[in-house]
This record gives structure tokens, sequence and C-alpha cells, in this order.
């Protein structure tokens, strides 16, 4: 049997030697039904014994000493990662060795950031609110270092051919900047059309100076590795993290 990080996703990008990455998927945890069986997410209904026993597997797993858990809620608020209480927020950053920037997904977009050096790294939730809003720009703005100088790896989301949104929805994004224009296409319903959140998420990246972006090309909704609120309401949560490791 392979070691459970095995089965997880290793994100393909040219971290500095002592930055690690990781994304979780359903499998190599110990809870049931529609949250079978790796859910990390405290909020979705699951046994909590059943969450805290996953968290801490994947801490095992991984290796990282300890991690930010937060309360998402769509927002633009970047927070310094602390592992002592749950912060309200929808991303993290820490330049501290061995602790982990996480975020919870199943469809919205995790964002992954890490400077050339290896000093800081960050993890943002990117809902189409939160994406549309500005956590991307927040978090880049979080780190004291410059745009170009960021490594950006986009996590497993919800794929241009299964997001289907309302016409106010692209008309908030094109009302920001006319090129989001370039990431919707009518989908054949009436109003609706289908949305690129990889696209979407590149062009904030770029309007901010970051030239460096790695990942995409994921769908959590067809791909049944991994946990999909669109595809199943009543689901668990996948966990995106970085961390700087421990000289210990």
């Amino acid at each position: 049997m392979p070691a459970i990080d095995e089965l997880w996703i290793k994100p393909d990008w040219p971290l500095p030697t002592h930055v690690k990455s990781c994304v979780t998927t359903r499998v190599g945890g110990v809870s049931e039904g529609n949250y079978s069986s790796l859910n990390l997410g405290l909020h979705v209904g699951d046994n909590p014994e059943a969450v805290v026993e996953n968290r801490r597997r994947v801490q095992q797993a991984l290796g990282y000493k300890k991690a930010a858990w937060l309360e998402q809620t769509h927002s633009t608020l970047v927070v310094k990662a602390d592992s002592s209480k749950v912060l309200r927020a929808d991303a993290s950053w820490t330049n501290e060795k061995g602790m982990a920037s996480v975020v919870m997904t199943a469809d919205c977009l995790p964002v992954l950031f890490c400077d050339k050096k290896g000093d800081y790294v960050a993890a943002a939730h990117a809902g189409w609110r939160g994406l549309l809003n500005g956590i991307l720009e927040a978090t880049i703005e979080s780190l004291p270092v410059a745009a170009d100088q960021l490594l950006v790896w986009l996590g497993p989301a919800i794929g241009p051919e299964n997001f289907e949104v309302g016409a106010e929805v692209r008309e908030a994004f094109v009302t920001h900047s006319s090129l989001a224009e370039q990431a919707f296409v009518a989908s054949g319903n009436q109003d609706r059309y289908l949305a690129d959140i990889y696209q979407l998420a590149r062009f904030r990246l770029e309007a901010k100076g970051v030239t460096a972006i790695f990942g995409g090309g994921f769908c959590t909704v067809s791909d049944q590795q991994f946990y999909s609120y669109r595809r199943q309401n009543i689901t668990g949560r996948m966990a995106s993290l970085i961390w700087l490791v421990s000289d210990e």
C-alpha cells in the first residue's frame, strides 16, 4: 500500500527545496457516507472526531508542525497564520518554519503563493465572490515581496465546462476588467455563461504583476477524487497547504 500522501496532489511548480505544498483528495481518512473519507472541514456536518483524526493524519503524513485552519467566509480578509485560534479569513500567510497556511475547498479555487527565495508562503480561498472582490490582490499585498518575485499555483477547482453562472456574474467581472470577457462563453441556457475561474484568476494575478503562474486544468466536479459541492451538496472539504520546512 502506498503512503497516503502519495495519493494526494503534489503541485508541480519550481519551489525552493525548503518549501513544501500539497492538496489532499478524498482518500486517506475515517469519515463516512457523503464525507468519505478524508473530510477536513469541521463546518459541513461531519462527525467532529472524524475530522480531527483526518487532520491529524494529514499532519502526520506531511510533517508540518502546526496549521492555520481558517473559518472561511468568501471575504477578502488575509491574516498571518496562527494555529492557536481559528481566524475568520480567506487567506493566510506566514514566514514561520513548520507552520502550514491552509485553505479548504470543494469547487472554489485554492491558490498557493511563495516568493522565489522561499521566505514567505500564503494560501488563499477564491470562490467567484472572493475572486471578484480581490482576495488574490489582498494576499499579494499582504506579502512584503514584489509581485514579480512571487510563484503562484492554482489548485483544483470547478472546471470551465461545469461552472455555469448568471449574466450578473459575468457583468461584474467584465465591469472590473474588459479582459474578463475572454473567460466566459454562452452556455446555451438563457442568460447563463460558462466561466473559466482559472483564467479569471490569471488575469487578476497578472494585473498585479505576477508573472510565474502554474497549475490549473483540474475539475473538481467531473473528477471523483475530489469533493464537489456542486456535484453533491452535502460533502466534505479538501485542503491545500503550503509551509516552510522546519529546521528541527
